[in-house]
């Protein structure tokens, strides 16, 4: 009688190890995804937030030659750049594109996940300024 009642604690302690692993695994994926998404996170070396309120954050983006990032995701965003240069993109559906970013360009992009590279002879340098607080990551149509 008590070797079964301690076989039966011993199966109810398994079930609740192996779940509360289970729990915490799933959880930290889920959290390390999150985060790992956060280009100011992953590409901590070469992204910082300069400001950050609840409409806007701005990010500014300093990547040498020959430096590729990190898997990141953004919201709609705008880039100013201060320092242009060529570059290569990775777009999460596997599509590479190559381009150069013009000194003083302006540019508008739709959310997105990607790693960028520079492939050019010197650093790039922008300024981002990713819309938050908006469904779709857009601009109110109100001030």
């Amino acid at each position: 009688m008590q070797f079964a009642r301690c076989a039966v604690f011993l199966i109810r302690m398994r079930f609740l190890n192996i779940f509360a692993v289970t729990t915490l695994l799933v959880f930290g994926v889920w959290v390390t995804s999150a985060s790992a998404q956060d280009p100011a996170v992953v590409n901590a070396k070469t992204i910082q937030v300069r400001f950050e309120n609840e409409r806007v954050r701005v990010l500014e983006a300093t990547l040498p030659p020959g430096v590729k990032e990190q898997v990141h995701s953004h919201p709609a965003y705008m880039i100013y750049v201060l320092a242009g240069g060529r570059y290569r993109n990775y777009a999460s559906d596997g599509k590479i594109t190559e381009g150069t970013l013009q000194t003083g360009e302006v540019l508008y992009r739709e959310p997105l996940t990607h790693a960028a590279e520079n492939i050019g002879d010197k650093p790039l340098h922008m300024i981002l300024v990713e819309l938050k607080g908006v469904p779709g990551g857009g601009v109110s149509p109100h001030p």
